[in-house]
């Protein structure tokens, strides 16, 4: 039976569409623009009940629907957003136990920096030295291949060490 060469292009045009979308693990910044995650929406305009019980104006002050994230989050989990202060160091009373008990073993103050200089040296220290490819790779997988977890192996030597784990798929040879 002869396959026609229709046919050949078509597997071939498929087979190829596969290899197009690497953007999720490409390391390059994408540019010099803003930063998606930091942008924060305005909370919505309300009439108040009283005009004159407003504050007077504070030119840089706070802003009624100026966001609050940390008071918004406590309030959609059910807690107290009065409770959230803030100013100083943002910790409401009740919470201080806790915040105590999990930095025990101390608190850097820019951690994101400081992993962001870390994650650079470290690819830059697993870059390939020659930048010209003939095809397209994969730097994402380069550079954090030591770091990546086999799944069966770890979870076997914690089922070793008597933790109970939940069942995984098995292993394919």
């Amino acid at each position: 039976m002869r396959i026609s060469a229709s046919m050949i292009i078509l597997v071939c045009a498929v087979a190829l569409s596969g290899c197009a979308q690497k953007s999720l693990r490409d390391l390059r910044p994408a540019g010099t623009g803003p930063d998606e995650f930091r942008i924060l929406p305005n909370k919505p305009l309300t009439a108040p009940t009283d005009y004159a019980a407003l504050p007077a104006p504070t030119p840089g002050g706070a802003n009624l629907v100026d966001p609050t994230p940390q008071a918004d989050l406590v309030a959609a989990l059910g807690g107290n957003a009065a409770a959230v202060v803030p100013s100083g160091n943002g910790i409401p009373s009740g919470d201080a136990a806790l915040v105590t008990a999990a930095s025990r073993y101390g608190v850097e103050a820019d951690v994101r920096a400081s992993l962001a200089q870390q994650d650079a040296e470290f690819r830059r220290k697993a870059r390939r030295s020659g930048r010209i490819k003939l095809f397209p790779v994969d730097r994402y997988e380069q550079a954090y291949r030591k770091e990546t977890l086999e799944p069966f192996s770890a979870n076997q030597a914690f089922r070793d060490r008597g933790f109970g784990t939940p069942t995984s798929p098995p292993a394919i040879p």
